[in-house]
C-alpha cells in the first residue's frame, strides 16, 4: 500500500510542476495556445488561466494528502530495533 501511495504522490509532484511552469506570471496563464480572439476558440485567456489554476489548487490538495498519509503509514511500521551502521564488536573468546 505504502509503495502505491508513494507512486501516486510522485506522479502528482511531477504534474504540479508542470502544472505551474505553465501557467505565466502576469495571469494569461497559456494565452498564446487557447485565448485566442475568435468567437472559435475553446478557451479564453481567463478561462485557462482559471482551468490551470483550479487544477493546481487539486493536485496540491492530493500531494498533502499523499505526504500526511506517507507520514502516517511511516510511523505505524513495525519497526522493532533500529538498525545501526557502525558494527559493534563482540568480546572474542580467550
Amino acid at each position: 500500500m505504502q509503495t502505491v501511495v508513494l507512486a501516486i504522490h510522485i506522479l502528482l509532484a511531477i504534474a504540479i510542476t508542470i502544472f505551474v511552469l505553465l501557467q505565466r506570471s502576469e495571469g494569461g496563464a497559456l494565452g498564446g495556445l487557447g485565448g485566442g480572439q475568435g468567437a472559435n476558440s475553446f478557451l479564453t485567456g481567463r478561462q485557462a488561466g482559471n482551468f490551470l489554476s483550479r487544477t493546481t489548487g487539486f493536485l496540491f490538495a492530493g500531494f498533502i494528502v499523499t505526504s500526511l498519509s506517507l507520514v502516517i503509514m511511516a510511523k505505524r511500521a513495525d519497526v522493532a530495533v533500529p538498525v545501526s551502521i557502525i558494527p559493534v564488536q563482540t568480546e572474542q573468546a580467550q
